[in-house]
């Protein structure tokens, strides 16, 4: 928003702080024409109901911690929301040492950190919806029913056109119009389709069920973290099948769902700040700021200092989960700029110092009591927010940050300070705003479990026999073998 947008947009919540609260947030997609997004995952029904909110908080408790060794699920670690003091510590978050973190807004200024931006955007990939065969989805194939919402009428397309037929026929096009899972079925050698069996059994699963498979279930939770947690796949790849004669061409778009697949079914550990709030409706107060601790999510206090220190200090991407909109789901951070307002005029501000409010002069504070005791003055943050999309497969040979999907959204709320200007709290405008940030830790991995099985360099045309074996070994769970899928990655690039 610009300084006219946001004096108007203030103003308005002097007069109707309610209906400013449940605003639409303002938003702009940058993304180049010849990629297209992913439709909306929810029914206007779903919306309505806000059904939404428990079915991303299905996905979140796949989220793992590393605990004395172990991971944990967080379904099993977070039965509600944590106190403010214990589950929306930035430390918990950020890399790095808690002693080097900036907490001040004038250490943040000093920096140059008002605005910060990756070097490159994590990249764009599908989410890989279960309704759709996750990787068993033959999105090369101009045929196959894309566009149907029925799991039943694309699996039926799959097993009347079985893809040991369309390898025998020696049709290229036609192989190179499989599936990602049906490809790296050829790699590994596995005549019976386990991973593709695998991948539609999950869908069948909730067929049975109710006749139907949701759009919004997939693997966002795989993608997200791995568009900045290993190198953006850059040209398609050519490697021989295990019979050594069928050729397998893997598509910069195939190498992605490889990808989001082992992080999704890895259980890398994560760190994680936030909570969780199953209530559809949460109550709200006059103001239309909700009351229930457990629902008002992600402190602003927090968020802010989680973006400048985690993207402006660190460069490294983390991902936000907000339940309270439906268009926002595990989305990797790849920028942020902001300005300041003064929270008692609410108007715009050039400069810090004519932001600042004193706490004792906050005569007209809708927020009031919900402050901290130690809160000494506060301050007014105008939000540009940008993340990654998600985006539709293609058949394209290159990738690059061109085709990335960003979406810019625009956040408002207050930082309250301390005496001596530490950050330690704060009020959002508006309740549709992030409530759970997470990120892997640098370095993590994630892995198979029949890694171990995989011995040797694969050097030759054909993949190693031992990781041949152990890829069918975690195929039958589901999974993919990460030294396989890091090894392909690799070569989009040696071979670019």
């Amino acid at each position: 928003m610009n300084p006219d947008q946001m004096d108007e947009l203030l103003q308005a919540f002097a007069r109707d702080p309610k209906q400013v609260m449940n605003r639409p947030l303002p938003k702009e997609d940058w993304a180049p024409q010849e990629r297209k997004g992913v439709p909306a995952l929810f029914s206007a029904e779903d919306r309505a109901g806000n059904a939404f909110v428990e079915n991303r908080d299905s996905y979140r408790k796949k989220l793992s911690m590393e605990t004395d060794g172990q991971l944990i699920r967080l379904e099993q670690v977070l039965p509600g929301r944590a106190p403010f003091a214990n589950n929306d510590r930035v430390e918990n978050l950020v890399d790095g040492p808690a002693s080097d973190l900036l907490r001040t807004l004038e250490a943040m200024e000093a920096r140059s950190l008002r605005q910060a931006k990756l070097d490159e955007s994590p990249w764009s990939d599908w989410y890989w919806p279960i309704y759709q065969g996750i990787l068993g989805c033959r999105y090369a194939d101009p045929d196959f029913p894309l566009n149907s919402e029925d799991w039943k009428v694309k699996r039926d397309y799959v097993l009347q056109r079985p893809a040991a037929d369309i390898v025998r026929s020696g049709n290229q096009e036609a192989i190179n119009r499989l599936s990602p899972s049906e490809k790296y079925e050829l790699i590994i050698g596995d005549a019976n389709g386990t991973l593709t069996q695998q991948m539609w059994a999950e869908g069948e699963w909730y067929y049975k069920q109710s006749g139907k498979v949701e759009r919004w279930m997939g693997i966002c939770h795989g993608w997200a973290p791995v568009s900045y947690m290993l190198p953006r796949p850059r040209t398609a790849v050519k490697v021989l099948a295990a019979d050594g004669r069928t050729t397998v061409l893997l598509y910069p778009s195939d190498l992605k769902a490889l990808g989001s697949l082992l992080w999704a079914k890895g259980s890398p550990p994560v760190r994680f700040i936030g909570g969780r709030c199953n209530d559809k409706n949460p109550t709200t107060d006059d103001n239309g700021r909700v009351r229930s601790q457990q629902c008002f999510d992600t402190n602003p206090g927090t968020f802010h200092m989680a973006l400048v220190n985690q993207i402006g200090l660190r460069r490294r991407s983390f991902i936000i989960d907000a339940t309270f909109d439906y268009e926002v789901w595990n989305q990797p951070v790849f920028s942020y700029e902001y300005s300041y307002f003064n929270p008692r005029t609410r108007r715009s501000a050039p400069t810090l110092d004519s932001a600042r409010v004193l706490r004792s002069e906050m005569t007209d504070d809708r927020f009031a009591s919900y402050r901290s005791q130690n809160c000494h003055a506060l301050v007014g943050i105008n939000l540009k927010l940008v993340y990654g999309m998600e985006t539709m497969p293609t058949t394209e040979p290159t990738d690059s940050p061109r085709n990335d999907y960003l979406r810019a959204v625009s956040y408002m709320y207050d930082l309250e300070l301390d005496a001596a200007g530490r950050i330690i709290g704060g009020e959002w405008y508006t309740n549709l705003h992030p409530d759970f940030l997470w990120t892997p830790p640098p370095g993590a991995q994630a892995r198979s479990s029949a890694e171990q099985m995989a011995t040797g360099n694969w050097t030759d045309d054909v993949a190693p026999e031992s990781w041949r074996r152990a890829a069918l070994a975690c195929a039958r769970n589901g999974q993919v073998l990460a030294r396989l899928v890091h090894t392909l990655i690799q070569w989009s690039h040696a071979r670019g």
